[in-house]
């Protein structure tokens, strides 16, 4: 198991920049989550640390050991693929047997490999059966089994629960966290969805537009996002706009809509002054019907739509002509065109400049 280290990273197509100056440091035995949107350059990120792209510019490092131009069976790792990329025509044995025959190792540690990798991901008595007779998640499973295997320094996974539904999605990521832990194996893990990068990770890397934006624990980049882009993308959040009216102690007031105050904490690493537009970013959990112990801020508005959700009511605010979300008590009863009034504590509010949607949503901050 090694240390992955990317410094200054750059991938060109064309004129598209895939992946731009992306530098980070991925633990020994840490399962480390390159999460963002579809075309963000998660995948290209991924593809370079596995020697299936060679970066135009920046170096890859495997603990001290400069692996960038290394071929990819020269690097001891092993990629899941997201359609898992099994034989049809071999079996489940032959399938996760594949990459040691290609070793040539001896025929008895071959079996022994095999049964015990067959064991950790629970598919012991499916060895004879071929792909087309299992299950998605099974054949999620020999994918996994083929990769780990071949006792690889570094596993590489791109999307593997995405062709999953979605039960049996929660349940994987159980299995590959409880494997993961169980082999200490430094793992590089790729996906778009949130959730699941936050329950499987140790560390999470937002990118977007071929940036890594933010590195961090879950925790952190949920409570503590250092961009427009990360407090917008992970997890749920809402937003409303204004014009700064204060600022004191890292704390600053927004007027929204002429008249409503929103105080709140501004997000670190910026600075607003009073008369800057700004923007107020609430999580919808964190409204409540009853005014907390800490300082809050107090919203009344229209309520426009509610959606059962399970545990709760999602409810759509109007106040003038912005609206915001916020997750009510299941029990509550509200009805588009009630008036509501919901408090929030000025803590969990985070106060960023608004210099134009773009130009803040795509700013990375060190």
């Amino acid at each position: 198991m090694v240390n992955v280290i990317l410094k200054g990273v750059t991938k060109r197509f064309g004129r598209v920049v895939a992946v731009d100056n992306v530098s980070f440091k991925a633990e020994h035995g840490e399962l480390f989550t390159l999460l963002g949107p579809s075309g963000c350059g998660k995948t290209t990120t991924l593809r370079i640390i596995a020697g299936f792209e060679l970066p135009d510019e920046g170096k890859v490092f495997f603990d001290d050991v400069d692996v960038t131009l290394k071929k990819p069976y020269e690097r001891e790792t092993a990629m899941v693929f997201q359609n898992y990329a099994l034989w049809p025509h071999m079996t489940v044995f032959d399938n996760i047997a594949y990459g040691l025959k290609i070793r040539k190792l001896p025929k008895e540690e071959i079996r022994r490999r095999v049964e015990w990798v067959l064991e950790l991901v629970g598919l012991k008595g499916l060895e004879n059966r071929y792909p087309h007779q299992l299950s998605g998640g099974q054949q999620q499973r020999v994918a996994l089994a083929r990769a780990l295997v071949v006792e690889p320094k570094v596993l590489l996974m791109d999307e593997p629960l995405s062709n999953l539904d979605a039960k049996l999605r929660l349940r994987m990521r159980e299995e590959i966290k409880r494997i993961q832990k169980e082999l200490g194996i430094t793992t590089i893990y790729v996906t778009h969805d949130q959730e699941e990068a936050m329950s499987l990770s140790d560390r999470v890397a937002v990118m977007n537009a071929g940036k890594v934006l933010q590195i961090g624990t879950p925790k952190e980049v949920y409570m503590r996002p250092r961009n427009l882009f990360v407090a917008t993308f992970i997890g749920r959040s809402t937003l409303l706009s204004g014009r700064v009216e204060a600022v004191s102690g890292g704390r600053a007031v927004v007027i929204v809509e002429g008249s409503v105050r929103i105080k709140g904490r501004v997000a670190e690493g910026y600075k607003v002054s009073p008369g800057d537009p700004a923007v107020a970013i609430m999580r919808p959990e964190d409204f409540s019907l009853e005014p907390p112990k800490t300082e809050y801020n107090v919203l009344e508005g229209t309520v426009e739509m509610t959606m059962f959700i399970g545990l709760f009511n999602r409810v759509g605010i109007k106040l003038g002509s912005q609206s915001f979300k916020a997750y009510i008590d299941r029990d509550v009863d509200l009805r588009p065109g009630d008036r509501v009034r919901v408090y929030i504590s000025t803590e969990d509010v985070v106060i960023f400049p608004r210099r134009g949607w773009e130009e803040v949503e795509f700013e990375a901050v060190a």
